[in-house]
């Protein structure tokens, strides 16, 4: 944490421990006291508080005006916080699982996307849609998906995948304070603890880990800043979401000094720490649970090659999800797990 963000940390005032579902909903209770144009609304996050809990108890505090429930219609609930947006509102929309984020594919794209540049400015889309994304619960095919990479590849969206509540918390509230339309993805197996990828060990709560503390108050964490999650010199890991976890575990477990690095802005992304960490150790590794092909790990593999070609000592590894459809019966042979990431690792260091 540089001094900015150590000051704003301080004026945020005193902190607990809390699991990313609560500080979820500390960033969005700070906002709905702060702005009185943030709105929240989705499937069932009025009353029941959304399916994972994140928005338990801002009906109550808020109003029914303000946070309230929507039907089942994706697209209606995007459609309808772009024409909330163009008049002035922030409204903070929850699609119940990323995977049902496709019939608002057109809304999203086609006009929340480009709202801005079609408009020269006169109009902005201050919109930020909450998706729960990835596998690791037993979800199934239509429960587990990473779509990040249909997201990146979309001019106009910003993609925001946390991996931890401090980051959850700040980033969020950057989010919805921002002009432009947000994806926020919100790993799914991250929400009560960070976990490893060994689904037969105890889960690790987020109370005992350093990075469950969080400001109470009001705090940002910039967007399009990548984190060291872990410093390191043999290689670089880059990384985001549940795979964060992973990959320290990855390293730790193959005993090598492996720097990590959490892009938490996904896209546009923090190119200057990846860069001046690959050139640093020469070696890269590139971790995502999404599918392999066409997935985001593709470009981030162009951009180290673009910057740092000269620097590298052995080609650059991949770790991702197969490219099949995500099974509930083989869920730990598709997650990729620390086996995979540290034969990753390793391999890099053989060249």
């Amino acid at each position: 944490m540089n001094a900015p963000e150590q000051a704003k940390v301080a004026a945020a005032g005193a902190t607990a421990r809390m699991t990313m579902i609560q500080a979820l909903r500390s960033a969005m209770d700070v906002m709905l006291a702060r702005d009185a144009n943030v709105v929240i609304y989705g499937q069932d996050v009025g009353y029941f508080g959304g399916v994972f809990r994140c928005t338990e108890g801002l009906q109550a505090k808020y109003g029914r005006s303000r946070v309230f429930d929507a039907p089942i219609s994706e697209g209606g609930i995007v459609g309808s916080a772009i024409g909330m947006a163009a008049y002035g509102l922030r409204p903070v929309v929850e699609v119940q699982f990323a995977d049902y984020f496709y019939p608002a594919s057109d809304q999203i794209v086609s006009e929340a996307a480009r709202m801005r540049h079609r408009s020269a400015g006169d109009f902005t889309a201050p919109i930020t849609i909450r998706m729960p994304c990835g596998g690791g619960i037993y979800g199934g095919q239509t429960h587990s998906q990473s779509p990040e990479a249909l997201f990146t590849h979309v001019c106009g969206l910003r993609t925001v995948m946390p991996s931890n509540p401090y980051d959850a918390k700040g980033l969020l509230i950057s989010c919805i304070e921002n002009d432009d339309p947000v994806i926020f993805l919100e790993p799914k197996r991250l929400y009560n603890g960070p976990f490893d990828g060994h689904p037969d060990r105890p889960l690790v709560p987020w109370s005992a880990h350093p990075l469950g503390e969080v400001p109470e108050g009001y705090y940002t964490v910039p967007l399009e800043s990548a984190s060291v999650f872990r410093p390191g010199s043999q290689l670089t890991v880059i990384t985001y979401g549940a795979m964060v976890f992973v990959s320290e575990a990855a390293a730790r477990e193959a005993g090598l000094d492996a720097e990590i690095i959490d892009l938490r802005s996904l896209w546009p992304l923090d190119l200057r720490t990846m860069v001046e960490s690959v050139k640093k150790t020469g070696r890269c590794v590139i971790v995502h649970e999404a599918t392999r092909t066409s997935g985001f790990g593709a470009e981030l593999a162009a951009l180290v090659q673009e910057h740092c070609f000269y620097h590298l000592e052995a080609p650059i590894e991949r770790v991702a999800g197969w490219d099949t459809p995500y099974p509930h019966a083989q869920e730990w042979a598709y997650f990729p797990g620390p086996d995979r990431v540290a034969a990753a690792m390793k391999r890099v260091m053989e060249d």
